[in-house]
């Protein structure tokens, strides 16, 4: 049965109802940001904002209290849905390094079977042009891609992102292209939620000092509710206000907080920079891309691609071929060699040499002849070295002073 691709994700995700929600592998501390953002509005509207229902008289406008501090908890939790279990930009990963940037460099070539091989070359970086300028891309050996400009590798996630701003642990994802537009509404809201508590909790401390005409000390015994939440609101205001007015300054300068981390030393010309209000109309005003996955499709056979070969593998098999000839002509000419040995008279060797004549060109059998015949008549004569190519597909045969054949040369070197 074929499986889909969120099945066979060779990403570090989580999917939930087959596919249609990805997070990231800490989805886990979803679960400790819900807690954060829904009990202390349950703790406001069951110690503060119900005891104002009956403040305003008018039309009973203290309900709106209540249900405004629900709508807005339930705003930030969408926003916060929005933002970890959507597809931040992923880039899908290739199957095999893309071949078109293979080259070779005859620079770094080798000696192969006695000619020269190129050695095979991957550049690791390329040049792309952004708004002019050239802009130098890395290639990932992970996802196999070279990433497009303003791409990074999440080493948590395990995946390119597309414009990588950052990893969240607090929303269990990564924040890129498709999703930073959710990511600030979500925290500049929950800026605004904790602003809202604190109000309506230092708003009720007050109610309480008019009705029973005492101090603020009393007050606050009287709701010590009102006072953790006030506490608390402040503390959060620290966090996700300062988090609203970093990223605030990132989008008025078309940065991310990678780029804004990493590059912030080496004075770089920013070429994505558009001015200030083309910077904000980019992130809040375009159309939010597609993405690139489909998780829920099914997955489809790839045919096993031949390896690319390199140079030590056409050096390996160009030896191994060698090696096998050499081995093929060893044997051949020890086999010849031991037919030979096994005569017992010269008269016998002259028989196997005229049988081979037909091999053998006539001025080398009648040279071998006239060999065999200054042996016959004594050491006297010295004989001379004759090579005999028939005798041996890649060695010689020498003839002694004794008149005996040598070893091949090749074959026992």
């Amino acid at each position: 049965m074929a499986k889909r691709v969120h099945e066979v994700w060779k990403g570090n995700n989580i999917f939930f109802l087959g596919g249609r929600l990805i997070f990231g592998p800490d989805a886990r501390s979803l679960l400790v940001t819900l807690l954060l953002i829904i009990a202390p509005v349950v703790i406001f509207c069951v110690f503060v904002a119900r005891h104002l229902r009956h403040q305003f008289s008018t039309y009973n406008a203290g309900y709106a209290i209540i249900v405004a501090a629900i709508v807005f908890t339930i705003h930030v939790l969408g926003l916060l849905l929005l933002t970890s279990s959507r597809d931040p930009g992923i880039v899908p990963r290739n199957s095999h390094p893309p071949e078109e940037e293979f080259r070779y460099d005859t620079s770094a070539s080798v000696e192969v079977g006695g000619r020269q091989t190129p050695s095979l070359q991957f550049p690791r970086t390329k040049e792309v042009m952004v708004n002019g300028l050239p802009i130098r891309v890395k290639y990932c050996d992970t996802c196999m891609l070279y990433r497009p400009p303003r791409c990074s590798h999440c080493s948590i996630c395990n995946n390119c992102v597309e414009r990588f701003d950052h990893h969240c642990p607090w929303v269990g994802q990564c924040i890129g292209m498709r999703n930073y537009r959710y990511f600030f509404c979500f925290v500049s809201s929950a800026a605004l939620l904790c602003i809202y508590v604190f109000s309506i909790s230092a708003f009720y401390i007050k109610v309480l000092m008019d009705d029973h005409k005492g101090t603020v000390w009393k007050a606050m015994k009287e709701s010590p509710a009102s006072v953790i939440l006030m506490g608390y609101s402040f503390i959060s205001l620290w966090f996700v206000g300062g988090l609203t007015g970093f990223h605030l300054y990132l989008i008025s300068t078309n940065q991310t907080t990678y780029e804004n981390f990493r590059y912030r030393a080496d004075n770089r010309i920013n070429v994505y920079d558009r001015g200030c209000l083309n910077n904000f109309f980019e992130v809040f005003c375009t159309k939010v891309k597609p993405s690139k996955n489909n998780f829920r499709a099914l997955v489809q056979e790839e045919s096993q691609r031949p390896p690319v070969p390199t140079s030590r593998d056409a050096e390996q098999e160009e030896t191994g071929d060698d090696r096998r000839m050499k081995v093929e002509d060893d044997l051949d000419i020890g086999g010849d060699l031991l037919k030979i040995s096994q005569r017992h008279n010269i008269e016998d060797i002259e028989a196997d040499i005229r049988s081979r004549g037909s091999d053998v060109p006539r001025q080398n059998s009648s040279e071998g002849d006239s060999v065999l015949g200054s042996d016959r008549r004594g050491p006297a004569v010295q004989p001379e070295t004759t090579r005999h190519p028939s005798w041996g597909r890649s060695g010689s045969w020498e003839i002694g002073n004794e008149g005996n054949f040598a070893t091949p040369k090749e074959a026992f070197q």
